[in-house]
């Protein structure tokens, strides 16, 4: 008897904790509630670079018709018009001159003064919306005309 009396014994004081660790953990607990009342919490701002603002460059009128493809054709001969000046706006090429009549006369009809010049070297008819001493108004009349004819390109002759 002795013996079961001293083992209920060991076995009681090893499963219940002391007193002592109950006190310190509930001052600890205590203690930590406090700082974190103190002190606020931490909040992370993410770091962002200052938005330098710069003013907008548009390109200049005259950078803009430098930088216009221009294709160079000699030997051209007009059939069908008042005659070519430096810049002229080309919106179809044919090889049956018939075909470049008749776009000639849907551009005349729209108050086009157009023209047909021959490149003999190409067997080509060019048809010629407008003509311009200067690139820039040519530049201008081919953008114009862009909306109805897509593939409008520019012809430099000297």
């Amino acid at each position: 008897m002795l013996i079961c009396a001293a083992l209920c014994l060991a076995v009681g004081l090893t499963s219940c904790k002391s007193t002592k660790d109950s006190a310190y953990k509930k001052a600890y607990e205590k203690a930590k509630a406090a700082e974190q009342q103190q002190q606020p919490a931490e909040t992370v701002v993410p770091t962002v670079a200052p938005v330098v603002q710069q003013p907008v460059q548009q390109p200049t009128v005259d950078s803009a018709v430098e930088n216009v493809a221009v294709r160079q054709e000699s030997g051209l001969t007009v059939i069908s018009g008042n005659g070519l000046n430096n810049f002229s706006v080309v919106v179809g090429s044919f090889s049956m001159k018939a075909n470049a009549e008749g776009l000639q006369n849907t551009l005349k009809a729209a108050g086009y003064d157009a023209q047909i010049a021959y490149n003999a070297s190409r067997n080509m008819y060019r048809v010629v919306a407008s003509t311009f001493a200067d690139k820039a108004s040519a530049v201008a009349s081919r953008d114009q005309l862009r909306d109805r004819y897509a593939d409008a390109w520019l012809l430099y002759q000297e």
